[in-house]
């Protein structure tokens, strides 16, 4: 008797239109995002013709140029900051035999990517505020310490993943060695850990980069980032320099996101 074939979506009708339909609604607005941005003409909806004009205007705008320097900074920060705090995590909840409560850690690392990302940053803005009135500082540091709040579990999810594919005996092979924890860990459980590291620190660093609810809520009086100088030249008179920004950060993202899953595949 002839064997039935497996069962795939691929071949339920109407499937290919469906998929079809989902990527153009997906990158059809990226798309025209990108090919205005080459756009001659004043207008961010009215073609004139190719030009890279605005990519020179957001070359030599001081403001773009201020606002890119601040982002690099605070996602370089939040990053680093997230991705140790992660680390640290990531070996307390995976390098031991289950315990009491550990359900319930896993629920709270997470919890910024569970709870809508409007409500963190009510949360921050509260305490950051009375933070400010009590010390009168009122700097990069709030912005930074956001950042990396909500980007810890983007980078505790690949860390912690990388750990749990790595035996435990590992470990206890280099203890049998005369290795000290911290030898073995150096040596040892370090080197293998480092693919997880680099994917949680590159996602934690473009989650930063382009985020814009959390630096709405929490930055100061001229503390713009690169997405929220972007959000404030719409809310005024848009015109392609907006475009050619948001390319620009679409290039840079999908960069790093590309290296993200390349270090990834690398790793498995």
């Amino acid at each position: 008797m002839a064997r039935a074939r497996p069962f795939s979506a691929a071949r339920l009708p109407g499937f290919a239109a469906m998929a079809a339909a989902t990527f153009l609604i997906l990158y059809a607005p990226i798309a025209t995002l990108v090919i205005y941005s080459f756009n001659g003409s004043d207008s961010v909806a009215v073609w004139g013709g190719f030009s890279l004009k605005w990519y020179g205007a957001a070359w030599e705008n001081a403001q773009v140029q201020e606002a890119t320097m601040r982002s690099v900074v605070i996602a370089l920060a939040a990053s680093g900051i997230a991705t140790v705090t992660a680390t640290m995590a990531a070996l307390g909840t995976t390098r031991r035999g289950r315990f009491p409560g550990q359900t319930l850690i896993y629920a709270i690392i997470n919890q910024p990517l569970m709870a809508p990302e409007i409500v963190t940053a009510v949360a921050l803005l509260i305490f950051f505020s009375s933070i400010k009135v009590a010390t009168g500082y009122t700097g990069l540091g709030y912005l930074i310490l956001a950042h990396a709040a909500f980007c810890v579990p983007f980078a505790y999810l690949p860390i912690r993943a990388r750990l749990e594919s790595m035996d435990l005996t590992l470990e206890t092979a280099a203890a049998d060695l005369y290795a000290t924890p911290w030898l073995a860990f150096r040596r040892v459980t370090l080197p293998l850990l480092a693919p997880g590291i680099a994917a949680g620190a590159m996602l934690a660093f473009v989650i930063s980069l382009d985020d814009v609810i959390i630096t709405e809520f929490v930055k100061s009086a001229g503390q713009d980032t690169l997405p929220t100088y972007m959000l404030g030249q719409i809310r005024r008179a848009a015109t392609p320099e907006v475009n050619a920004i948001s390319t620009a950060l679409l290039a840079v993202t999908v960069a790093l996101l590309t290296l993200f899953f390349a270090v990834t595949r690398k790793r498995a």
